[in-house]
């Protein structure tokens, strides 16, 4: 089952994403119940620095060059929309999966 932060288009993936800047660490968290992955920036969100770590987060995540992650909107908003370009729905679960020793 497809987790309802995700769209899947004929570009990629759309995730929809609540940033939290300021963060101990950069990380993704997927919560069961919530329509949003939820991006952890240790960026503030001056000058377009929680953005940027947004994308570099998301393309160090999913493996992705820096190009192939845009920010389609929300760019002075918490809630924002990425396109993943060339990347499957299967992909990115896998992605955000707990891996094991890391439990």
């Amino acid at each position: 089952m497809t987790p309802p932060w995700l769209t899947h288009t004929s570009e990629g993936c759309v995730l929809t994403v609540k940033a939290t800047p300021r963060a101990s660490r950069s990380e993704f968290v997927a919560s069961a119940g919530e329509p949003w992955l939820r991006a952890r920036l240790q960026a503030p969100p001056v000058d377009g620095k929680a953005n940027a770590a947004l994308l570099a987060l998301a393309a160090r995540t999913f493996a992705l060059p820096p190009r192939a992650v845009t920010l389609l909107t929300g760019e002075t908003a918490r809630h924002k929309r990425l396109l993943l370009h060339g990347v499957t729905p299967e992909a990115v679960t896998s992605a955000l999966a707990p891996q094991p020793g890391n439990l």
